[in-house]
Order: C-alpha cells, then sequence, then structure tokens
C-alpha cells in the first residue's frame, strides 16, 4: 500500500466523519425538540421531594454535633477506625475529592451519553460550587466542631465529603445510572478515607454527603435561569461526536479522525 492509498484512506475517514456530524446538524426541529426541550428537562423542576434526603442526612449530622448519645456512637466509630488504620493515613482522598465533579463535566464530550451540552453543564458546576461554599464553608464558620484529631475547629461538615457526593449526586441525574453508580462508589471511598485519616467524625462525613447533594441539586434548579440570562438556545445543543478509524497496513500503525459538534 502507497502513500497515496493511506491519504485516500485517511481522506475518507475525516468525510465520513465530517458527513456524520453534518447529517446530525441539519436533523428537524422535531428531533432536536425531542432530545432539547427545555420544558422537558425533568432535572431542572424543583420537587419537594427532593429534599428528603440531602434534609434528612443533614438533620442526622446536626443531630450528632452536641447530642450525648449520638456522641457516644461517633466516638465509638472512631475508635474502631483508629485500631484499623493504626495511625497510618491515605492520601488519596485531597485527588479523589475532586473526580466526580470533573468527570462530570468531561464525560459528555468524550462520547458518554449526557442530557445537557458543555455549556449548560459548567453553569450548573459552577452554581453547585458556589452553593457548596456558601452552604459548607458558612456551616463551617458557625458550627465550631472540633476535629477528632484535634486540629482546627471547622469539622462539620467535611467538605471533601461534601464534594465528592456533589459531584456524585450531579452525575447521577445526567449520565446513564451505571456511571452514577461508579461516581457514588467514588464519593463513599473519600467519605471512608475522611474517617480513616481521622480528620472528620461519622456525623461530619454523613452531613457533608446531604450537602453534597443539596448543592448538585440547587445547580439544576438554577439552570432555567441561566439558560434566560446567558440566552442558551436549546435548539441547537444536541451534541455531537464521529470517530472513523483507520489504519496503516505497511507501517502497522493505526489512527483515527474525530469531529465533535457541541
Amino acid at each position: 500500500m502507497n502513500v497515496k492509498s493511506n491519504i485516500k484512506i485517511w481522506l475518507l475517514a475525516v468525510m465520513m466523519g465530517v458527513s456524520g456530524v453534518s447529517r446530525a446538524q441539519y436533523m428537524p426541529d422535531s428531533v432536536r425538540t425531542a432530545c432539547c426541550d427545555t420544558y422537558s428537562d425533568p432535572t431542572t423542576k424543583f420537587k419537594p421531594t427532593q429534599l428528603i434526603l440531602p434534609g434528612a442526612l443533614i438533620a442526622v449530622g446536626a443531630f450528632g454535633i452536641e447530642n450525648g448519645w449520638f456522641g457516644h456512637i461517633k466516638r465509638d466509630v472512631r475508635d474502631e477506625f483508629q485500631t484499623m488504620s493504626h495511625g497510618h493515613q491515605i492520601k488519596a482522598d485531597e485527588y479523589l475529592q475532586y473526580l466526580p465533579a470533573a468527570g462530570y463535566l468531561v464525560m459528555g464530550s468524550i462520547g458518554v451519553r449526557a442530557k445537557h451540552n458543555f455549556k449548560e453543564r459548567a453553569l450548573v458546576t459552577v452554581t453547585s460550587l458556589a452553593s457548596y461554599g456558601i452552604l459548607a464553608g458558612g456551616m463551617k464558620l458557625c458550627i465550631h466542631e472540633r476535629r477528632p484529631d484535634g486540629v482546627g475547629n471547622n469539622s462539620f461538615p467535611s467538605g471533601h465529603t461534601t464534594l465528592a457526593f456533589m459531584g456524585a449526586e450531579l452525575i447521577r441525574s445526567e449520565y446513564p445510572l451505571g456511571v452514577g453508580i461508579t461516581a457514588y462508589a467514588v464519593a463513599c471511598g473519600v467519605g471512608f478515607m475522611r474517617l480513616y485519616n481521622d480528620r472528620h467524625w461519622i456525623n461530619d462525613v454523613i452531613a457533608g454527603a446531604g450537602v453534597g447533594i443539596l448543592c448538585a441539586k440547587i445547580g439544576y434548579w438554577m439552570l432555567p435561569v441561566w439558560r434566560k440570562v446567558f440566552n442558551l438556545d436549546r435548539r441547537g445543543c444536541c451534541q455531537v461526536a464521529a470517530i472513523a478509524p483507520f489504519y496503516d497496513v505497511e507501517r502497522r500503525a493505526a489512527g483515527a479522525s474525530f469531529v465533535a459538534c457541541f
């Protein structure tokens, strides 16, 4: 196979990718509306029942701040983790806390089916992070719970856990169920490590999970507002990506042409 043949194969691959995107760009409005209609977006609609889970987690966590009965439980849990860790710490939580939120932003752009385009996901993320700063930061400033290791009086709620569960709930709301389950597994792992590292009480982690879920929901509830503010047109929002692979027999090399439309 000569150079000209390789060039022809490569050009054909590119044309295949471009044609796939072109067909998607000029799809009928009825099809665009089916996948991009603002008013059929259940993730952005506020429902009082959505407050039950995060509210219950925050309430349980807050109940453990000064309550004597719960105080015995959280001290017992801490003792068990101290026995397990023998003073050893796992530093992975410092990085894993960001993984779900980062995954929420990028997965829709690399082929995972998403409900919203990148701009909308970015707005949801920024709003959720702002809510995280206000809620979690405000609680830490107002509730001076001492950390179990004695370093600081800003233990409640767990900020790492809040951020991890915020990202996990965003992923659960945006992507297929299996992806959401994986994200929640990562978030639970972060909460576990905060206990293992003796940085938080069990009630801090429980409340952090609730605050994180609430922040994610606030991000989606505010999305219709940002659509109006930034004049986002949902009719052209569908994300389309086409990948056309090619293979060079002589050089035994493979590649692919990637074309994306956002």
